[in-house]
């Protein structure tokens, strides 16, 4: 492989980086607080409200429930605004936020449904606020289940990533389209897969020694 296609490799793989960074970044800030309240909210728990846990529900649902690439297509006029153009790693990086928010805030609420009960009425006992139970009882004992939570969200948006490339959103996927498929350039493509897997395999096991290092404190 010649320097310049190892160049082009090298600068795939930042885009790449920069994309799933920023929006593993963003699901994450606001996943977490959807988790949270999808579970305070639902029938029983310390802020009981039907209607709001109804709606973001659907809301969620509807959302994971659109495949990625439909979704890049229908919010481009939101990604023009947000970003100034349809195209390129910045334009990607709204519709892989919005395709991954939803699904950071299923998998939040998830790992707060494992914690027992019986935690949160100590700490109403002990006059604990619902802030307080969130921020000292839920989250605490969650944690390395969030960890691996959102490692595998990590792990699908690098997955939407190579599909944005696909779509004029840069990255690895890009280039294993333009140079290795439209060109019929087979080692491009094989070097395109190499380093995903290789991505992947370093997520995960980063995502799994940070949760396990969370679950022996």
């Amino acid at each position: 492989m010649s320097p310049e296609m190892l160049a082009l490799l090298a600068e795939s793989l930042g885009e790449t980086l920069y994309m799933v960074g920023v929006s593993a970044a963003i699901s994450t800030l606001f996943g977490v607080p959807l988790g949270v309240v999808l579970v305070t909210t639902s029938r029983g728990h310390i802020l009981e409200n039907p209607l709001i846990n109804r709606v973001l529900g659907a809301i969620a649902n509807a959302t994971r429930s659109t495949p990625f690439i439909i979704l890049m297509v229908a919010i481009i006029p939101l990604t023009r605004i947000l970003a100034g153009t349809s195209i390129g790693t910045n334009a990607a990086i709204v519709p892989l936020s919005i395709a991954a928010i939803p699904f950071v805030g299923r998998v939040v609420e998830s790992s707060l449904r494992e914690v027992d009960y019986g935690l949160i009425e100590a700490a109403q006992a002990m006059g604990a606020s619902p802030f307080q139970i969130i921020r000292l009882v839920l989250l605490p004992e969650a944690m390395p289940s969030i960890v691996l939570g959102i490692t595998l969200s990590v792990i699908s948006l690098i997955g939407y990533s190579a599909m944005a490339g696909a779509i004029g959103g840069g990255g690895l996927g890009d280039l294993a389209i333009r140079f290795g498929y439209q060109r019929f350039r087979v080692d491009i493509m094989i070097a395109t897969v190499v380093i995903l897997i290789a991505l992947v395999q370093l997520v995960q096991s980063a995502g799994d020694f940070v949760s396990h290092r969370l679950n022996k404190k």
